[in-house]
């Protein structure tokens, strides 16, 4: 800021135009969509492989996004091994599930560490509870997951929808996750009348057709909003260490706040005094989650590894 030199007081510099603030509520691929803070929407063309999405706060100048600083981001990476951001700037994430198509194995609770570790609250929604199964599926999501909120719900006949409307108004900013078919489309029609998200059935081998192509926001009629994200089957956290695991992952996590092991740096598979390996052998933690969570740990080492490797390596990029 320079002086004027008559008076010796400091003098604004010219103001150039520093562009509109808004918000990305849809992405296509090579274009997304910003709502202005005006109440205003336009598309605007961006790169195939950039970094914005859906949530993002922006600045636009011209035919120029420019994304804002995020508050947090829900990221995973897909069997490629490319990371992918779902959505920014998220206060609750719902995960969809159903008896049918069945979840794989770890994929909740892979969803819930890279939510935790976002300081994103995850919240389980049990949709499709008038198929057959539902109730006995329920009590096992209960016995596994007994420290998060649960919403039992029907996209279909409507129950139970009042109370997910209610957790939404309050959240704020929410998302949907789940594996393609456990609904996600059918709930946010229910929530959000008129909008007419195509639903699509289970094919032969009970795997859900995928129906959603592009992230969208859309705010609920009761309050809150939403973004429906595409289906997938895989989640492998992001933003997590394997040092740092253990305090996300459930389960683990429910165990070490009641009691800690004997070493701080404690990986929770032989060493001594660990209270993770006492818990699995008194059967107050299955053997077949600790086994999940051994997976996940097993994961990210080798991710730090290879990554560790690279930077070793000044021709690996």
């Amino acid at each position: 800021m320079a002086r004027n030199k008559a008076t010796g007081r400091r003098q604004q510099k010219p103001q150039h135009n520093t562009g509109q603030p808004g918000l990305i509520i849809s992405h296509y691929g090579v274009a997304v969509l910003v709502r202005f803070d005006n109440g205003d929407e336009q598309p605007v063309k961006v790169k195939r492989n950039s970094d914005h999405v859906v949530g993002d706060r922006v600045m636009v100048i011209g035919e120029r996004v420019t994304s804002l600083a995020r508050r947090n981001a829900l990221r995973r990476r897909d069997p490629f091994g490319k990371v992918r951001t779902l959505a920014a700037n998220l206060d609750l994430l719902g995960i969809v599930v159903a008896v049918r198509p069945q979840t794989p194995d770890g994929f909740i609770e892979r969803v819930v560490v890279a939510a935790r570790a976002a300081d994103i609250e995850p919240v389980l929604i049990v949709n499709k509870q008038d198929l057959p199964g539902s109730a006995d599926f329920d009590s096992q999501l209960q016995r596994d997951f007994p420290a998060m909120v649960r919403l039992s719900v029907s996209a279909k006949q409507g129950d139970g929808l009042e109370h997910l409307r209610h957790k939404l108004a309050g959240a704020g900013r929410s998302a949907l996750v789940g594996v393609s078919g456990s609904g996600k489309s059918s709930l946010l029609n229910a929530l959000c009348p008129g909008i007419e998200l195509e639903t699509g059935a289970l094919n032969e081998e009970e795997h859900g057709c995928h129906t959603t192509s592009v992230s969208t926001l859309l705010a609920l009629p009761t309050g809150g909003e939403l973004v429906d994200t595409p289906g997938f089957r895989d989640f492998s956290p992001v933003d997590v260490s394997s040092e740092d695991l253990a305090h996300w992952f459930p389960g683990v996590m429910s165990v070490l706040e009641e009691q800690s092991c004997r070493f701080r740096n404690c990986r929770h598979r032989q060493e001594p005094g660990c209270c993770i390996k006492q818990a699995v052998d008194q059967g107050t933690f299955s053997e077949e989650r600790y086994q999940l969570y051994l997976n996940t740990l097993q994961e990210l080492e080798q991710l730090e590894t290879a990554r560790n490797e690279g930077r070793k390596n000044p021709f690996c990029r």
